[in-house]
């Protein structure tokens, strides 16, 4: 067997990977005992888990420490064993999840056709205890606040970014300190910047997922298109005195000029102004575009902007929405974090 710095008994570790592999809910776990009594190996290879879609086998290996040549080479004599030994093989995909890895390593791992994930922050896994979080949220509005002025700022010192926000400096050296253990955050002398863009959203996505602030499920609405229903709810609910903003690709479109989606809305509203929503704007036909609401899980109504008529939440919370949203929206998130600091 494989000498592993992590064996991934918690389903929040595999969750997070199989996210990131875009599976489908039919993807199933392979049981590793009952595989390799199929398939017997005399060497000690052996992945810490396998998923297999359809035609396709994903051998994943998960690390705590820094990925080496070693792992490399074993996961590729494994895939090439498997290939040899079997009639029919299916295709074997290898993934290697890990915190960091040295650029010699990525670069190996592209050529020998490996994937590397990288893993958030947040998921503190050991092969001696339970997972176990960080004990504090990146999400939370709180420290929300540090990492989105961080973001604006691009390079500053921490006692200016509690300044700015009016937090503490303790709890912003807090979450600084915190973001610069997991190498998401650098410091030279006196000021931080952010340094892996990436590994930031991916701790978003998977600390904070929209779609635990759903309200019931997606509806059709009266409308053919996303920005002139935008602009005509805006108009109407503002009419109604109902609390109320546009977030994600909606918002997270006017703000950029990246992309606006055609099929589809979302929104924050009161939670008890859902019923209300729904009967006024609900399409029986199943014609229109969808509707995604949500409710808020912080102060989003005090903060909002309004572009071109369409009501919209601050860059700062459209930013963390995005994020929320995962891999279907990671092109137009990294564009929102590009232009952030000019919004």
């Amino acid at each position: 067997m494989i000498i592993m710095d992590i064996k991934p008994q918690h389903q929040d570790v595999k969750a997070f990977i199989r996210s990131q592999l875009n599976l489908p809910p039919s993807a199933e776990e392979i049981d590793l005992a009952s595989m390799y009594n199929t398939f017997s190996l005399d060497l000690p290879l052996r992945p810490d888990c396998i998923f297999k879609d359809e035609n396709r086998l994903y051998f994943i290996e998960i690390k705590r420490s820094l990925v080496s040549i070693d792992t490399i080479a074993r996961m590729r004599l494994l895939r090439e064993l498997w290939q040899k030994r079997q009639d029919n093989p299916l295709d074997v995909h290898l993934v290697i999840a890990a915190k960091w890895f040295h650029q010699r390593e990525e670069r190996l791992a592209e050529e020998l056709d490996i994937q590397l994930i990288k893993l958030p922050w947040l998921l503190n896994v050991s092969p001696n205890k339970e997972y176990q979080s960080s004990g504090m949220r990146i999400t939370s509005e709180k420290s929300w606040k540090i990492v989105s002025r961080l973001l604006k700022e691009n390079n500053t010192s921490i006692r200016q970014l509690a300044l700015k926000e009016h937090v503490s400096y303790g709890w912003a050296h807090k979450v600084i300190g915190m973001l610069i253990e997991q190498n998401v955050v650098k410091k030279e002398q006196n000021y931080v910047h952010i340094s892996d863009l990436n590994t930031l959203l991916n701790g978003v996505a998977w600390e904070r997922p929209l779609k635990n602030l759903m309200i019931g499920d997606e509806f059709s609405i009266k409308f053919q298109g996303s920005f002139p229903a935008a602009q005509e709810i805006t108009s109407i609910l503002k009419e109604q005195n109902i609390q109320f903003a546009f977030t994600s690709f909606t918002s997270g479109g006017l703000y950029t000029g990246y992309a606006i989606r055609h099929d589809a809305i979302y929104l924050y509203i009161e939670k008890n102004a859902y019923t209300q929503f729904k009967d006024q704007f609900e399409d029986p036909t199943k014609t229109g575009v969808k509707a995604y609401l949500y409710t808020p899980d912080r102060d989003i109504f005090s903060d909002v902007r309004e572009i071109e008529s369409v009501k919209v939440t601050s860059p700062a919370v459209t930013l963390l929405d995005l994020a929320g949203l995962g891999y279907s929206a990671m092109d137009l998130t990294k564009v929102m974090a590009e232009k952030y600091a000019f919004l």
